[in-house]
């Protein structure tokens, strides 16, 4: 028998785990091309040849002992001294090894993070809609996730009302930019605007809250937005990043977390998320993968694959009378729905071949998330049976 605490996390994760299933199904029936699957983030596109290229070559030329054996926790020391040094030569950084740990993407680097800085009965902040696994995060080191409500319809947050949130309680701020569903990429002026407000609420408190910026999305960006770096407006920023996107190795497991030189515990903290990654399992982050990604660090995907399905879906939904916050980034899609029950709107979609996902599941009801990293293809596809939905909730 699974304990009690299991059993309420399965029943929480289900609508995730049905999208594996439910799309395998309705294309087993209908056939793949028949079944427009906008569920998973699951990138389309393969990784940039040099990838490739790049992984034969280390195979071929490092010491295989070498290449596969335990190393510290942290990740291999020219691995992170690359990470480091293109931080620095992007962000103006002056980052070296100590700043950087490589994780199992950034999910398992933010599981290692929390581990480090959350107690019991402690609050971790974030804004909806946000990546509904976080509530799963939290629940993993016994804290609540506290979500600041949606601010509808531009969806950047609002400063002024995430300070309502914030308790004594609160040690982290969870925060997503590219946003995962909406795609929304959080301004200079909200980040400002946030960090401000944190550290006053530093004060008013006495104690540090940290901030967790995800930033797997960073380099899809589009209409030329800039994603702010964030270390530039708080002292106690981590960023967690993650190559699963940017170089489509989602399977790979590969990322890192870097640590800002001022966040306050520093040596504290770096060495306890080392120790978190042993105790937890996940004892290092993939090696020949990150010996390739310090290589590749600074390449990525073919973004205007993704801005192709971007533009030609966001015209397509807006012309048949969906509201929509355009996206400047990530392959997300946040549309609002016809009728204010998004999982009844989602269910209905299958009829006309649609898989798409609930927006309650990301904390916020009344929207479904699009994951347009999808071929070109299935775009084109599936826009008359969209049009075709819309009428279904208006005609009546």
């Amino acid at each position: 028998m699974i304990s009690d605490r299991m059993a309420k996390l399965l029943e929480r994760s289900a609508p995730m785990s049905n999208m594996y299933t439910e799309g395998a199904r309705m294309k087993a029936l209908y056939g793949v091309e028949n079944v427009y699957d906008y569920g998973l983030g699951n990138p389309n596109l393969p990784a940039p040849d040099i990838v490739r290229e790049t992984s034969v070559r280390i195979l071929n030329e490092t010491d295989p002992w070498y290449l596969h054996h335990y190393m510290p926790n942290n990740g291999f020391i020219e691995a992170r001294e690359k990470i480091a040094a293109s931080l620095n030569r992007r962000f103006g950084e002056s980052y070296g090894i100590d700043n950087i740990i490589f994780c199992t993407g950034a999910a398992g680097g933010i599981n290692c993070l929390l581990k480090v800085l959350m107690d019991p009965g402690q609050e971790v902040l974030t804004f909806a809609p946000y990546f509904g696994e976080y509530d799963r995060y939290a629940d993993n080191v016994g804290c609540t996730l506290v979500a600041v409500p949606a601010n509808a319809p531009t969806f950047q947050p609002d400063a002024k009302e995430m300070a309502k949130y914030i308790t004594e309680k609160t040690r982290s701020v969870l925060l997503n930019n590219p946003n995962n569903p909406t795609g929304v990429v959080y301004s200079a002026q909200t980040i400002r605007e946030i960090c401000d407000v944190l550290a006053e609420k530093e004060k008013e408190y006495g104690h540090a809250i940290y901030l967790i910026s995800d930033e797997p999305y960073r380099e899809l960006v589009y209409d030329g937005a800039e994603v702010p770096w964030i270390p530039d407006f708080y002292k106690n920023t981590i960023v967690a990043y993650s190559f699963s996107k940017s170089l489509s190795l989602p399977g790979d497991r590969v990322g890192y977390l870097a640590f800002a030189n001022d966040v306050e515990d520093f040596d504290n903290i770096v060495y306890g998320v080392a120790v978190a990654a042993r105790i937890m399992g996940f004892i290092n982050a993939p090696s020949l993968q990150q010996l390739v990604v310090a290589e590749c660090c600074e390449e990525t995907v073919d973004i205007s694959f993704y801005d192709r399905n971007r533009e030609r879906l966001y015209a397509a939904l807006t012309e048949y009378g969906y509201e929509v916050a355009k996206p400047q980034g990530a392959f997300y899609m946040f549309v609002k729905t016809p009728t204010a029950d998004d999982k009844l709107f989602a269910e209905k979609a299958k009829e006309y071949r649609l898989i798409v996902t609930p927006g309650s599941g990301f904390g916020c009801s009344g929207y479904v998330r699009l994951s347009y990293c999808v071929k070109y293809e299935t775009v084109e596809g599936s826009l008359p049976a969209f049009q075709a939905l819309m009428e279904d909730f208006t005609k009546k």
